[in-house]
Formats: C-alpha cells, sequence, structure tokens
C-alpha cells in the first residue's frame, strides 16, 4: 500500500492518475465496438492520422484538439470515400492513408526547430505533464462519448451483428458507423496529450479485448474493460514512479500484457478441463 500511497502523493501524479482514468472511460466505451465489429486497423490508423492535424495545429497556433479531429474526420472521410469509389478494398485504403498521414505529420513537424521533441510528445505522450485544462477537456469529451453511446446503444448493437438486419430495421447502418467512427475520432484526441497517438490505440483495444475473453455480454465487457484500464493505469504510474520508466508506454504494456495473461490463463484452463473431461467420440 505504501508504495501506491508514494507515487500519488505530488500533484502532478494526482493529476496524471485523473487523466489517465478519464481516458479508459471513452476509449472502453468506444473501443468495445472497433473490438466487436473488428475495426482494430481503422482505429490504429486513426490514432495516426490525427498527426498533420496536431503539427498544423502547433505551426499556425491554435488549438491541438481542433486540428487532431479535423484531421481525424478528414481520414475516415477519406477512407469511405477511397473504398466505396474505387475498386480498391477498406483495408487498402486505410493502409495507405495511414501511412500519408503519418508521413504528413511528420514533414510538418520537421520543419520545426524542435523536432524530435514534437514527435516525441506527440507520439509518447506525456502523462506526467497533464494539466487541469487536459483534464477538463477530457472529461467533457468522456461525457459525450457516454451519452452518445446510450442513444446509440441499439443501432451499434445491430450494426456490430447484422448490418442487414440493422438496415431491415431502419436503423441507419451508414449513419451508426460514421457516428461511430467520429466517436473513436473524439476518444483519440481525448487522450494523445496524455499517452500520444501511438500509444492511445492500446487503450482503446486492449481492454476491451482482454474483456471479451471474460464475459461475452457488451455492457459487462465496457464495465470490466473500464476496470481493466483503470488497474492498469494505477500499475502503470506507480510503476513509472517508482522505476523512471514511461508513463503512457508502461500503462499500454501493462494492458496488452494483461491480455496475453488472461488468454493464456483462459487457454490453461480449458486444456485442463478437456483432461478433466475428454469429449468420448461416439462409436461407429
Amino acid at each position: 500500500m505504501d508504495y501506491l500511497i508514494e507515487a500519488f502523493e505530488p500533484a502532478f501524479m494526482q493529476r496524471a492518475l485523473i487523466g489517465g482514468l478519464i481516458a479508459v472511460v471513452a476509449t472502453s466505451f468506444v473501443g468495445t465496438w472497433v473490438v466487436l465489429r473488428g475495426l482494430a486497423f481503422l482505429g490504429d490508423a486513426l490514432a495516426h492520422g490525427v498527426i498533420p492535424g496536431v503539427a498544423l495545429a502547433g505551426l499556425w497556433g491554435f488549438n491541438p484538439l481542433i486540428g487532431a479531429f479535423a484531421a481525424a474526420l478528414v481520414m475516415s472521410g477519406l477512407v469511405s470515400v477511397v473504398s466505396t469509389r474505387t475498386i480498391v478494398r477498406d483495408e487498402t485504403a486505410i493502409g495507405l492513408l495511414f501511412v500519408g498521414m503519418l508521413s504528413l505529420g511528420i514533414i510538418v513537424i520537421s520543419t520545426a526547430p524542435s523536432f524530435a521533441t514534437d514527435v516525441s510528445g506527440l507520439l509518447f505522450g506525456d502523462i506526467l505533464g497533464v494539466t487541469r485544462a487536459d483534464i477538463r477537456t477530457q472529461a467533457i469529451v468522456a461525457a459525450v462519448v457516454t451519452v452518445a453511446m446510450f442513444v446509440l446503444y441499439r443501432p451499434l448493437m445491430a450494426l456490430a451483428f447484422n448490418r442487414s438486419k440493422a438496415t431491415t430495421l431502419r436503423m441507419h447502418p451508414a449513419l451508426t458507423h460514421a457516428a461511430l467512427l467520429g466517436l473513436l475520432a473524439l476518444s483519440i484526441v481525448a487522450s494523445f496529450q496524455a499517452i500520444g497517438t501511438m500509444l492511445v490505440f492500446g487503450l482503446i483495444v486492449a481492454p476491451p479485448a482482454t474483456a471479451s475473453l471474460l464475459v461475452r455480454r457488451v455492457p459487462p465487457i465496457m464495465a470490466l474493460s473500464m476496470l481493466l484500464g483503470g488497474l492498469c493505469v494505477v500499475a502503470g504510474l506507480a510503476i513509472s514512479f517508482h522505476h523512471g520508466t514511461a508513463g503512457g508506454a508502461t500503462i499500454t504494456g501493462l494492458s496488452v500484457a494483461l491480455f496475453f495473461v488472461i488468454f493464456i490463463g483462459s487457454e490453461a484452463r480449458r486444456y485442463l478441463q478437456n483432461r478433466r473431461y475428454p469429449t468420448v467420440q461416439p462409436v461407429g
């Protein structure tokens, strides 16, 4: 217990903890649908697609959150246009735009004198430098995402499991998909300042994926994802404080490691159950 108390005595660690927990709320809600619909590659691409917007915001002197959100919306729109107007598959369109947006962002950042510092902060974030203003912005975005998840729950559920049925029920799957991409962009934008664009994707995917190994229904997946993500935030920040590791990377690394621990444990339990109660094959 002293290990945790000592770690969270400084004010900057308390702000980091609050910022990390708020990020987990937003990413768990959206990440559950990303995992269930198999949109991990798109989520990864969007996480990197915000880089040009943030870079231009820094260059032109406006709010980086506005630049990031605009870039994410542009990228999601371009993915839809390329995949629907050409013979190129979704995965190819996403891959092309992923590389293109990342390259554009690095090119813009390279014009700044503090190139190395800017790239490091943008890609990996600085959760220990989270400010009260950052927390307020995160809280607003998390509230918007939470409300939207309740409003769009039925359309998202129908879209996740049967797109044709969603169309039959007039739940407008195309609009629902667009809304999900917008909420995904919001979650990324709200979290990238704390843990960086490269690492925010870990929180979007890892806790919901881990939760899906343990429970099957959507609301429990979301709730368990928040719990697991919160534990990783607390443990990651404590480790970072005591051992000098990068805070965002430690949190994300623990989230991914937890998935494999649960996965291996589940496989081991299944193997032991099969050994104890072997399936009897019918004769003839």
